[in-house]
């Protein structure tokens, strides 16, 4: 079925559903003799994992990845990596009050039009929960690309009205909220503490850096860099708008301020997020997304049964208070898949040393 691949050379195609028995991800295009394990994938996958502190979905699932093919003695082959995750704390019984109530905020009344039916248990394919998948996939494109020095990190820049001022990207493993700044992370836990009291959820900003990033990636005309961070971004359920370098700020800019004049040693700032003319100019890549509230709220609201009869509904279960700090992974997993892609596009075309930066001392 359409929509459910990403990618052209490397491929990444995810299945199952939030209360389905597993997801997964077919990965092809992947190339051989690359290192990989459970564990490795299993780092990624846990930052990403419910229950682990306030404010979270208190599901309780291990999220434990499962290599079926594509990996034999510790190396992947060349051939399709298939990754399988287990849903062992499904509760789709939670939901048959619900069933024939469309959620505001979700999408249970379009996929009811487009397909005639719909999975309501916790929403299906358009849960949250696909996104386990995507991390699995993620982690797989991290692994190649540490071996062209490409790393990404993703951080929260800003929750319910909390922003982060400082940026200390080695601090932002060691909160659960990754935020880089220190100062901030309290602030925000006493924010969603709040809301959370009160039956509603918060959005928030989440910002995404990929260094080490060569000159030359990206094509044109349609596929250009930035267009597909932009739609790899956008495809995540939660957000609602995606930023490169500058982004809005660059409509109040002039010209003079906005372009990154050129030195001999490199670009003297960096409104231009890494990317110019759709292809990467070698300069740290900068994207933002703008993550919108969780829908799922105990307050009641208005909204119609599938007959079209106006209804009310409050909505309860496991759910999180914020996308945020969870969809933080998945915003460097789906950067991370962008990149291996136009990565191995790059390189089927030109040697790597063809497209470094040379003329910069």
């Amino acid at each position: 079925m359409p929509g459910n691949t990403f990618g052209l050379y490397f491929r990444v195609t995810t299945f199952g559903e939030s209360h389905g028995p597993a997801l997964g991800a077919v990965i092809d295009g992947c190339p051989p003799g690359l290192t990989l394990s459970e564990a490795y994938i299993q780092e990624e996958l846990d930052r990403r994992r419910p229950g682990k502190g306030v404010g979270e979905s208190p599901r309780r699932e291990p999220d434990r990845v499962e290599i079926l093919s594509g990996v034999f003695e510790g190396k992947t082959t060349g051939c399709p990596i298939g990754l399988l995750i287990r849903n062992r704390d499904a509760r789709p019984s939670a939901y048959e009050p619900l069933k024939d109530l469309f959620r505001p905020g979700h999408g249970d009344c379009t996929y009811l039009w487009k397909y005639g039916l719909r999975d309501w248990r916790g929403g299906g394919r358009s849960s949250g929960r696909e996104t386990v998948a995507r991390v699995a996939a993620g982690a797989v494109a991290k692994r190649l690309l540490e071996e062209f020095g490409i790393e990404v990190h993703a951080y929260t820049l800003a929750l319910g009205g909390v922003r982060a001022e400082r940026k200390d990207l080695n601090y932002i493993y060691e909160n659960r909220f990754f935020c880089p700044d220190p100062e901030a992370v309290p602030k925000m836990e006493e924010r969603v503490v709040e809301i959370r009291k009160k039956g509603d959820s918060l959005g928030g900003i989440v910002e995404i850096v990929a260094r080490g990033v060569p000159a030359g990636l990206g094509e044109p005309v349609f596929d250009k860099l930035d267009a597909d961070l932009a739609k790899a971004l956008m495809s995540i359920g939660a957000v609602k708008g995606v930023e490169i370098g500058a982004g809005f700020a660059a409509a109040e800019m002039l010209g003079s301020e906005h372009n990154d004049e050129i030195t001999p040693q490199g670009f003297k700032t960096n409104h231009a997020g890494g990317i110019l003319a759709g292809i990467s100019n070698g300069d740290e890549i900068l994207c933002r997304v703008a993550v919108k509230p969780i829908p799922s709220i105990a307050k009641e609201q208005d909204t119609i049964d599938f007959r079209g009869e106006p209804r009310k509904i409050k909505v309860g279960g496991r759910h999180d208070a914020s996308a945020i700090p969870r969809i933080v992974p998945v915003c460097a997993a789906m950067v991370r898949l962008v990149l291996a892609d136009h990565l191995l596009r790059q390189l089927a075309i030109a040697p790597l040393a063809n497209w470094q930066r040379r003329v910069f001392k």
